[in-house]
């Protein structure tokens, strides 16, 4: 919403955004504009929403409290895609909620929130956040380190707070559950309408306050098929060094919603446009900008094309080949530099795996359960032209998912069309013929491996000796 409007589309707006921060806190100093936009000017239905969120939202209410449906649900919404999960907002504490909810827990430290749970479905209710920096009654904690970022943010406040609170205007929708209207305090509604991803606030102190709020720009914006507005999205290339800042394990999960949510094309290519790929992957980054040819780039863009369809068509995918996939340009550039040493081609297959994963790790934490068969993957890649004991090689548990692999290699290099005829042809005579029992690890069959429970192995025990 621009700040020099006094209305929109007839609707009421109360106050005028400064679009500044405040000296003493990260706080964003924005003055929320109450734009109500009634139940016939929108297209948001109780019919849309789950039944376990309505649950919570009017027992809430009849409690006494206010509740909302906020945030990413509202605006799915809005734009006619089906929510993944919805979230409420109340001007309960989380322990308020939990004396509410037998079914509830109370998770988190940085942000202390409520989980209402229904068998497989989590509603997250959170309490309204305060928007500034003091703590008069008691009833919060906040921490900031001397970088801007938010250690710790348990200070309760207003709705009209909470708004200016929220990262990106289109996240800080309220649908009121009394009256079916939305309620809209930055500006975001229109953004939504417009397919417009904005920050709340100066983008680059909100950007310092959590880094990782450049990944989510791009990723909301690939997945949403939205602008980043020019001020939110200009901050982003300087400021990309400070996702080194992250914690390695939280990159991890932001790189699996970045790739494995349908959008994965769209999310890396977002990465190069602003310069944050230099950052999260950085060895892949400089692998394909020395890859004059752009072979590379052109096998990465379609394994990710194809983890979209097989998301598309609910299958399931591997962290396992994604990172093998992603990885592969900053592999061939290691085992280049290793063999232009001397160092014997077995060797350097083995020495580039590890050294590139280190590399990688220290960034992405990438468990051993992902990295140890994208490695797997990796050095299966020659045996491909060998040609030699074909039963056994086929009954290795990453074959299929390494034959693959190989086929992607064909949108980088014509060279593999004659191993991929044969090998193709050797699956159909191994298996029609029942020759051996084959175990074809394909993406299906590492991501059921990976979600599987490992069994404990029982101990043992020495017999006793003989008296």
């Amino acid at each position: 919403m621009n700040a020099r409007q006094d209305s929109i589309g007839g609707f009421a707006l109360i106050g005028t955004p400064t679009g500044r921060m405040s000296d003493t806190t990260s706080i964003p100093v924005v003055t929320p504009r109450l734009q109500v936009i009634p139940r016939d000017a929108h297209v948001v239905s109780r019919r849309d929403i789950s039944q376990n969120a309505l649950r919570v939202l009017y027992r809430l209410r009849e409690a006494g409290f206010q509740s909302y449906l906020v945030g990413g649900a509202v605006r799915d919404l809005l734009i006619g895609v089906i929510p993944k999960d919805f979230d409420v907002a109340t001007d309960a504490t989380p322990e308020q909620v939990k004396s509410l909810f037998r079914n509830c827990r109370l998770i988190g430290r940085r942000f202390r929130l409520a989980h209402v749970v229904f068998g497989r479905e989590i509603i997250e209710v959170a309490t309204f956040r305060a928007a500034t920096g003091n703590d008069e009654d008691g009833s919060g904690d906040r921490k900031v380190h001397n970088d801007g970022r938010v250690l710790r943010d348990n200070i309760y406040g207003t709705i009209e707070e909470d708004a200016v609170r929220r990262d990106f205007t289109a996240n800080a929708l309220y649908y009121a559950i009394e009256d079916f209207s939305i309620r809209d305090y930055v500006g975001g509604y229109e953004d939504v309408l417009a397919r417009r991803m904005r920050l709340i606030g100066d983008p680059e102190t909100r950007y310092r306050e959590d880094p990782v709020r450049m990944l989510r720009a791009v990723r909301l914006a690939a997945k949403l098929d939205f602008e980043i507005e020019p001020a939110t999205a200009e901050p982003i290339p300087r400021l990309a060094g400070l996702l080194s800042e992250a914690a390695p394990a939280r990159l991890f999960e932001e790189c699996l919603k970045l790739f494995l949510s349908g959008h994965a094309v769209a999310s890396f290519e977002g990465l190069e446009r602003h310069g944050l790929l230099d950052v999260l992957l950085p060895e892949t980054a400089e692998a394909l900008k020395a890859n004059r040819s752009g072979a590379l780039r052109r096998m990465v863009i379609a394994g990710l094309a194809n983890t979209d369809a097989r998301v598309a068509r609910d299958e399931p995918v591997s962290p396992a080949f994604l990172f093998a996939l992603l990885l592969w340009p900053a592999y061939c550039r290691a085992l280049m530099s290793l063999q232009a040493q001397g160092m014997h081609v077995a060797e350097a297959q083995r020495r580039a795996a590890d050294r590139v994963t280190l590399h990688q790790t220290h960034i992405i934490a990438l468990p051993r359960r992902f990295s140890v068969p994208m490695q797997e993957i990796w050095l299966l890649q020659p045996r491909f032209s060998q040609r030699k004991r074909v039963g056994r090689f086929m009954a290795h548990p990453r074959f299929r998912a390494a034959f693959d692999f190989l086929q992607l290699r064909q949108f980088a290099s014509n060279e593999h069309a004659a191993d991929i005829a044969y090998w193709r042809d050797e699956q159909q005579v191994q298996v029609s013929g029942m020759e051996v029992d084959v175990d074809m690890a394909s993406p299906d069959d590492i991501a059921a491996e990976e979600a599987a429970p490992r069994k404990r192995r029982r101990r043992r025990r020495t017999p006793a000796k003989p008296e």
